[in-house]
C-alpha cells in the first residue's frame, strides 16, 4: 500500500540540515523496512499532477537510485530486489509511470522516461515485460494524443534501447521501434520537441537496425531521414541527426558508399557555418570514418586477410576537399583555450580529424597539408601561426620517415625559434609539435633522429629556456623533453648515450619546474615529476650512477618536508598526497634504476632502512593516491632489498592488510596484491609468518561481490608465488585454494566473446589461472608433489578449454605451455595416462614450436621434453 511521502520528500531539500537528516533517515527507514511499499509511494509521489514539482522530482531520481547503480555489485543487489517484489505492486508502479509520460510537467515526464528504461533494463532480458514497447508505441500511433506525451514516449523508447540488448527484441519490434521513431523525426508532422526526441531516440535505437540497414529500401528511407534532418531549423536537432550519422559512421560503414557525397555536402557545409556543437558532430564523422580505415587497415596487415568489411578507402577518395575543410577549423582558436584542458572547440577537433587523417592515407597527405604551413607559418596573425604549426604538428604521424624528414629537418630551427613568439599559444602548440616530433622522429637505436651531436646542445638549450615560460607552455616543453630522453634509452648500448653530459642541468630544471609557486597549474607539477622519472630510467647508468645517486637523497628529502607539512585544510591534505605520490613515483624509478646494476644496488641497500622509515611515515598520513604510489615503490624496495626486506614486515604488515581490504579503491588493492608477490619473492620462506593473514585476505577479497573484478587475476597469480615461495607449507591452503581456480576457470568456460571487454578479462583471468597452478607445481615438486595429483585432470581439462579458444592471447598460450611442462615435471609417472589420451596436448605443442617467439619456442621444446621424460621413465 502506497503512503502519502510528500512532506518527507520537500523535507530532505530543505535548507535547514537537521530538517533534512530527520527526512533522510525517515524515507531511509520506510525504505529499508517496506521496500515494496515505498517504491509504490514514489511512484503515486511522480505521477500526482496536484503533487509539488520539488517532491515529485526527488521521488523520480530516488526511484531511479532504487533500480540502478554504478557500482556491479551495488546494480545486482537492486535488481535482485526489484525482482523479488510481488507482481502486483511491480504491475501498478509500471502503470504509474507509463501514466506520467502523459502528464503536464516536463520534469516528471522526462523522469519517468528514465526509470521506465531501468526497469526494463531488468524486466526485458528477463522476457518479464513484454508489452512495454507495444504500449509506447500505441502512444505514438494515436492521432489525437498530445506532442508532449509522443515527445516524452520517445525519449523512453530510446532509454529503453540505450539499456537493453539488440537481443532482447525480436524484429518485428525493432520494425515497429523503427518506424515511430523515424517518422517522429517528420519535420511536416511534430514540433521541433517531438522531433528532437526522435533524434536522439534513433541515436540509440541504431544498434537495432542490423536488418534494417542490410535490406535496401529501408536504409535509403532511414538515410534520407536522418540526412534531412541534419539541415533542420533547430540547431540542438541538427547537432543530434550528426550523432546519428556519426554512429552509423562506426556501426553501419561498409553500407555507406551510395550516401558519401551527400554527407560530404552536409558536413562541409556544417563545418564552415554552423554552430560550434553541430560543427563538432560534422567533424566527428570523418574522425569515426578514420577510426574504422585504420582499424581495417591494421586488420589487413595484422591477417593480411578477410575482416568480413570492405575497404571503402572514402578518406583517400575525399582527401582533396576532405583536407581543405580540415585546415580552415584550424583557424578557428579561442583566446584562452590553452588554459583549460577540458577546452574542446572546433579547432582543436580539426586538428584530430587531421592527424586522423594523417594515419589513415599516410603519406598523401604531405603535400596537401604543407603549402598551408608554409603559407602561414611567418604570417603576422598569431592565428595564422598557430594554425599552421598544428597543421605542420597534426600529421607526423602516418607518412613515412623518407617523406616526413626532410621537411622536419628543414623545420626544426624555424621551430625551436618560434618558441620565443610573443603569442603564448604559438609557442603552446610550437612546444606541443615538437614533443610529437621527439616521440615520432627521434629514434636513435632504429637509425634514424632528427636530432643529432650537431643540433643536441641548441634543442636541449631551448628547451630549458622554454620550461620557465607560462604553466601550460612549460607542460608542453616536459614533454617534448620526456620523449627526447626516451629516445635515447640504448641508443648508445652499453657504451654512451649522447643525453648524459646535458643530464645534471636536465635535473636541476626539472626539479625547479616541478618547485614553481603555480606548479599546479595545467599539471605542470605532475608533468615535471613525470619527465623527470623518464629521464632516470632512460639515461646510462653506467655513465649517470653518481647523478642518480646524488638526487636520491634530494628527493627523500622532498618527501621528508611533505610529511612535516602542517594539515589545516582539507586543501592542504589533498596538496600533500598529490606531492607525496609524485614523490614516491620518483623514489621507485631510482630505487628500480640503482638496483638493476651490481655496481649501484649497494646505494640502495645502504639507503633502504631510511627509505622505509619514509614510505612508513608517508603511509601514516593516510592518502590513498599515496598509498599507491607508496606501495608501488615498496614492491620495487622488496625487490632491490630481497631477504632483508624481512626486518621491515612487522611494520608494514598493517599497511598491507589495509590495502588488501581497500575494496573502494580498488587500484590501491590490485597494487597490494601485486606488492604480496614482490615480497614473496623476495622473502621466500620468510614470508611464512605473515602467510596466514595475507591468504585470509586474498581469498576473503576473491569470494567478496564488492570488489572490482580486475583485482582478481593477480590474486591467483599471486598463490603461485606465494607457493612457490613457501613450498610444502603451502599445503594447508590447498582445500581453500583450489575451489576458488576451480570456480574461476568455470567462469573463463561461460564468458560473452563477443564482448572485447570480457574477451580481455577472460584472457588475464586464464593466465593468472595457470600462473597459479605453475607456482603450486614448483612449490610443492621437491616434497609433496602427489598432493596436485587430484588435481591433474581438472588442469588438463582447463588446458584444453584454453587451447581450443581461438581468442587467446600470447600471453596466455605462455602460460598454457609453461604450466603443461610443470605438469609433466612434477608429477612425473602419475599423469602418464592422462596425457595418453589428450591429442590436444601435441597439437598445441606444434603450434608453439612454430611461433615466431623465440621464447615461446624454448619453453615449448622444455615442455616437450618433459613429457617425452614421463614416457620414457615410466616405459
Amino acid at each position: 500500500m502506497a503512503l502519502d511521502i510528500t512532506q518527507f520528500l520537500l523535507s530532505a531539500q530543505s535548507a535547514d540540515q537537521k530538517v533534512r537528516t530527520e527526512a533522510e533517515g525517515n524515507l531511509r527507514q520506510f525504505q529499508e523496512q517496506n521496500l515494496p511499499s515505498f517504491l509504490l509511494s514514489l511512484s503515486v509521489e511522480l505521477s500526482n499532477n496536484d503533487k509539488p514539482l520539488e517532491s515529485r522530482r526527488l521521488a523520480g531520481i530516488v526511484l531511479k537510485n532504487s533500480l540502478d547503480a554504478k557500482d556491479a555489485a551495488r546494480k545486482q543487489q537492486l535488481l535482485q530486489q526489484w525482482v523479488a517484489i510481488d507482481i502486483s505492486v511491480k504491475l501498478k508502479i509500471k502503470e504509474m509511470l507509463l501514466s506520467t509520460l502523459g502528464s503536464s510537467a516536463t520534469e516528471a515526464r522526462q523522469i519517468s522516461a528514465q526509470v521506465i528504461a531501468k526497469i526494463a533494463s531488468i524486466e526485458i532480458p528477463r522476457k518479464e515485460w513484454p508489452e512495454l514497447v507495444r504500449l509506447l508505441l500505441f502512444n505514438m500511433t494515436q492521432q489525437d494524443r498530445p506532442a508532449s506525451l509522443k515527445q516524452a514516449t520517445l525519449e523512453a523508447l530510446g532509454y529503453v534501447c540505450e539499456e537493453i540488448s539488440h537481443q532482447d527484441l525480436v524484429q518485428d519490434e525493432v520494425n515497429s521501434v523503427l518506424t515511430a521513431v523515424v517518422q517522429g523525426m517528420n519535420v511536416t508532422e511534430y514540433s521541433p520537441e517531438v522531433r528532437l526526441a526522435a533524434t536522439k531516440a534513433l541515436y540509440n535505437a541504431l544498434d537495432f537496425a542490423q536488418t534494417n540497414f542490410e535490406n535496401e529500401m529501408e536504409r535509403n528511407y532511414i538515410m534520407k531521414v536522418v540526412c534531412e534532418t541534419t539541415v533542420a531549423k533547430e540547431p540542438e536537432i541538427r547537432q543530434a541527426a550528426f550523432e546519428c550519422l556519426v554512429s552509423i559512421a562506426s556501426t553501419y560503414y561498409e553500407v555507406l558508399e551510395p550516401y558519401m557525397q551527400t554527407i560530404f555536402e552536409l558536413t562541409s557545409k556544417a563545418v564552415k557555418g554552423d554552430e560550434e556543437v553541430v560543427a563538432l558532430q560534422a567533424i566527428e564523422f570523418w574522425s569515426s570514418i578514420c577510426d574504422e580505415e585504420i582499424e581495417l587497415q591494421e586488420f589487413e596487415e595484422v591477417d593480411g586477410g578477410d575482416s568480413g568489411t570492405s575497404h571503402s578507402h572514402f578518406i583517400e577518395k575525399a582527401l582533396p576537399s576532405l583536407v581543405p575543410m580540415l585546415l580552415e577549423t584550424l583557424l578557428k582558436q579561442e583566446e584562452d583555450q590553452d588554459q583549460d584542458d577540458t577546452t574542446w572547440n572546433v579547432s582543436m577537433a580539426g586538428g584530430t580529424c587531421l592527424g586522423l587523417v594523417a594515419r589513415t592515407v599516410g603519406d598523401a597527405i604531405v603535400p596537401l597539408v604543407m603549402p598551408f604551413v608554409q603559407a602561414n607559418i611567418s604570417k603576422g596573425d598569431w592565428r595564422s601561426r598557430e594554425a599552421a604549426t598544428y597543421a605542420f604538428g597534426s600529421i607526423l604521424e602516418g607518412p613515412g620517415v623518407e617523406k616526413l624528414a626532410p621537411m622536419v629537418h628543414a623545420g626544426l630551427e624555424f621551430l625551436l625559434n618560434a618558441m620565443k613568439d610573443e603569442n603564448s599559444h604559438v609557442k603552446d602548440t610550437t612546444a606541443w609539435t615538437l614533443s610529437r616530433i621527439f616521440e615520432l622522429l627521434h629514434s636513435p637505436s632504429n637509425g634514424f633522429s632528427v636530432i643529432s651531436p650537431a643540433n643536441l646542445q641548441r634543442v636541449l638549450g631551448v628547451l630549458l629556456e622554454s620550461i620557465k615560460d607560462a604553466p601550460h607552455v612549460a607542460e608542453k616543453v616536459c614533454g617534448a623533453i620526456y620523449y627526447l630522453a626516451q629516445g635515447y634509452e640504448d641508443a648508445g648500448g652499453a657504451t654512451s648515450s649522447p643525453l648524459t653530459p646535458y643530464l645534471p642541468d636536465i635535473i636541476t630544471c626539472l626539479l625547479a619546474t616541478a618547485d614553481r609557486s603555480d606548479g599546479s597549474d595545467s599539471k605542470l607539477r605532475a608533468s615535471a615529476y613525470e619527465t623527470l622519472n623518464e629521464v632516470v630510467r632512460c639515461s646510462n647508468l653506467k655513465e649517470t650512477s653518481h647523478i642518480i645517486t646524488q638526487l636520491l637523497p634530494v628527493i627523500m628529502n622532498k618527501l621528508v618536508q611533505t610529511v612535516e607539512f602542517q594539515i589545516v585544510s582539507t586543501d592542504d591534505r589533498e596538496r600533500q598526497g598529490d606531492l607525496q605520490a609524485l614523490l614516491c613515483g620518483v623514489l621507485q624509478v631510482i630505487i628500480q634504476k640503482l638496483s638493476s646494476a651490481d655496481e649501484t644496488k649497494a646505494v640502495i641497500l645502504q639507503a633502504a632502512d631510511q627509505i622505509m622509515v619514509l614510505f612508513l611515515k608517508v603511509f601514516a598520513c593516510r592518502s590513498s593516491t599515496v598509498h599507491e604510489e607508496a606501495m608501488l615503490a615498496i614492491g620495487a624496495l622488496a625487490y632491490a632489498t630481497g631477504p632483508e626486506f624481512g626486518k621491515y614486515m612487522s611494520e608494514f604488515y598493517k599497511y598491507l592488510e589495509m590495502g588488501l581490504q581497500n575494496f573502494e579503491e580498488y587500484q590501491v588493492c590490485a597494487i597490494s596484491v601485486g606488492v604480496v608477490g614482490d615480497i614473496s619473492r623476495a622473502l621466500d620462506e620468510n614470508i611464512l609468518p605473515y602467510c596466514d593473514g595475507i591468504m585470509t585476505l586474498l581469498l576473503k577479497d576473491l569470494s567478496s561481490g564488492e570488489l572490482h573484478r580486475s583485482v582478481k587475476p593477480p590474486i591467483f597469480s599471486c598463490f603461485g608465488d606465494i607457493a612457490l615461495s613457501i613450498g610444502e607449507h603451502f599445503e594447508k591452503y590447498l582445500v581453500y585454494a583450489m575451489p576458488m581456480m576451480k570456480g574461476a576457470a568455470e567462469i573463463c568456460a561461460r564468458m560473452d566473446n563477443s564482448d572485447e571487454e570480457m574477451v580481455e578479462y577472460g584472457n588475464q583471468l586464464r593466465r593468472s589461472i595457470l600462473e597459479a597452478y605453475s607456482g603450486i607445481l614448483q612449490g610443492f615438486k621437491n616434497t609433496k608433489p602427489d598432493l596436485m595429483v587430484p588435481h591433474a585432470a581438472h588442469l588438463l581439462q582447463f588446458l584444453e578449454l584454453v587451447c581450443r579458444d581461438g581468442q587467446r592471447d600470447e600471453s596466455v598460450t605462455k602460460a598454457a605451455v609453461a604450466v603443461l611442462g610443470d605438469l609433466a615435471d612434477a608429477l612425473g609417472s602419475n599423469v602418464k595416462n592422462l596425457l595418453k589420451d589428450r591429442t590436444f596436448c601435441n597439437e598445441f605443442l606444434v603450434e608453439c614450436l612454430h611461433s615466431d617467439d623465440e621464447q615461446l619456442k624454448e619453453t615449448a621444446t622444455w615442455t616437450q621434453g618433459m613429457i617425452g621424460r614421463v614416457f620414457a621413465v615410466s616405459g
